[in-house]
């Protein structure tokens, strides 16, 4: 079964209803916006990191307009260092490549071991949007669905004000 495919599945079980925005390969964030201009919602910025010693993994979500200002981060959840994670740990921790990581990602998780953490700015919107796991694609969800997805997959969230 495809990644998509996978995402579809686990939010019709959920229940959890989305709009589908098929496109062109998009690999930076700015290009998918030129894809669903005109859409409701934020445009999200999803990044896999990771702390100095490699042993706490981090799925940041923020507004694609935003720099992460990845010391801030390191302080506001207590890790010394921040750094993107390796495109093979992406690849092993959720089974996603560079350029198509997303909130959706956390279904491939087995080891159950991302911390999410999500920018407060965002969250007074009533849609995001994510890759579907797959970069020919977005998919918008409500806020309040978001949330859903997160905790019914049993992750916590912290949020966080970058």
């Amino acid at each position: 079964m495809e990644q998509c495919e996978i995402v579809y599945e686990a939010l019709k079980k959920m229940g959890i209803t989305y709009d589908l925005v098929e496109h062109p390969p998009a690999l930076t964030t700015e290009e998918a916006d030129s894809y669903i201009a005109g859409k409701e919602g934020v445009r999200t910025k999803t990044l896999f990191l990771c702390n100095r010693k490699k042993t706490a993994y981090y799925l940041v979500i923020m507004d694609d307009k935003k720099r992460l200002d990845m010391k801030k981060l390191g302080e506001i959840i207590n890790e010394k260092s921040m750094s993107f994670a390796s495109p093979e740990k992406l690849m092993e921790k959720m089974s996603l490549t560079s350029g198509v990581v997303s909130l959706f990602g956390l279904l491939n998780n087995t080891e159950h071991d991302i911390k999410v953490c999500l920018d407060k700015e965002m969250l007074s919107e009533k849609y995001m949007s994510f890759h579907a796991n797959d970069n020919t694609k977005t998919i918008f969800i409500s806020t309040e669905d978001m949330y859903k997805f997160i905790t019914t997959l049993d992750y916590e969230y912290s949020i966080i004000d970058l």
